[in-house]
């Protein structure tokens, strides 16, 4: 890890998430989900494809222009062009035009319409993650309110096993053996997925409107609030819910935070990206005094996300990858940086 070199390019239109099985990587290209054979990593071969998974995907756009009516049967948007009109309405009559909001995403026909940009770790993912592995399945959010099972078992034939609505706006998805925590924009939920190919809802907790990323061990769920347009929200909050008790979760105790996106957990370690406070790294053991028992700091860089696993720990910011060695919390160090040119926010 502290000498990472790169080994190919992978030009995949479209693409903002992906995941890794064995030999193939899935990911989305625009409306489609895609199975890439990587096992020689420099020769890689899409083994499958699955059309209109994404149906509603389009690339970024200004925040909040509105948007004319797409013509699908003219293919997919690649892009956009800002042009000033003059419509005119009889006084009463409604206008069901379309609003676009964030960076590669969803549209939606109502004019509040919200909806995230999102991330996915490879393999073991990130706690901004849109699909999330769970054995021989990947499970996708293909809309805020939709999440879609894929049973990847053989990746040459991909069969989408099962569909479930939400009446949320789901952001983020993280597994935690067979329970799958949902962040929305509105609050956690936790689903049952023992059964991949059926999940069941548990529980949910409710949390004011705001963007929100979510990590849990056995007994706790950490969840990052964040403030800003999309997000709807003015508050900045790390909020710790006791989930103990799983048909049951409650809050037990929230403390305040820069402007907070991803987040991980490994033993008792706690990582924060505080978006242009960079990353925070907090001891968790005892979870009502957590902002007393920070380990370090490291504020130079604005900070989107994380995976910590076994004594290292990678991080996506806006200046690349970077790889930090917490194996002894008293010392971290970093380790490799890998530079990425336009970053992440």
């Amino acid at each position: 890890p502290a000498n990472p070199r790169k080994a190919g390019f992978y030009e995949i239109p479209g693409n903002v998430d992906m995941a890794v099985r064995g030999n193939i990587l899935f990911a989305d290209s625009f409306i489609d989900l895609l199975a890439i054979d990587i096992t020689d990593v420099e020769r890689p071969v899409e083994v499958s494809r699955i059309e209109n998974v994404f149906p509603e995907v389009m690339p970024e756009g200004d925040e909040w222009l509105p948007y004319a009516m797409v013509d699908k049967s003219k293919g997919v948007i690649v892009g956009w062009k800002t042009k000033t009109i003059t419509e005119e309405y009889e006084p009463g009559s409604s206008h069901e035009g379309w609003i676009y909001r964030g960076k590669m995403t969803l549209m939606a026909n109502y004019a509040a319409g919200d909806a995230a940009r999102w991330s996915a770790g490879a393999g073991t993912a990130g706690s901004m993650a849109r699909f999330m592995l769970n054995d021989k399945y990947l499970h996708v959010i293909v809309h805020p309110w939709m999440l879609k099972t894929v049973n990847v078992e053989n990746a040459k034939e991909m069969i989408i096993a099962d569909s479930v609505g939400v009446s949320r706006n789901m952001e983020t998805l993280f597994l935690l053996g067979g329970r799958m925590f949902i962040g929305t924009t509105t609050g956690m939920l936790i689903y049952d997925v023992t059964d991949a190919t059926k999940p069941v809802l548990i529980s949910y907790y409710d949390h004011v409107t705001a963007c929100d990323p979510v990590v849990a061990d056995e007994n706790y769920a950490y969840v990052t609030l964040r403030s800003g347009s999309r997000c709807r929200n003015t508050q900045n909050l790390l909020e710790v819910i006791d989930i103990s008790s799983i048909e049951h979760p409650y809050l037990l105790k929230s403390y305040p935070m820069y402007n907070p996106h991803g987040l991980g957990i490994d033993d008792d370690l706690l990582f924060i990206c505080d978006g242009s406070a960079g990353l925070k790294i907090y001891d968790r053991s005892d979870p009502l005094d957590i902002i007393n028992r920070k380990v370090a700091h490291y504020p130079e860089f604005f900070t989107y996300d994380v995976i910590p696993v076994k004594g290292i720990l990678m991080l996506v910011g806006e200046k690349g990858i970077y790889q930090y060695d917490y194996s002894d919390p008293e010392n971290i160090v970093q380790i490799s940086h890998i530079p990425i040119s336009g970053g992440s926010k």
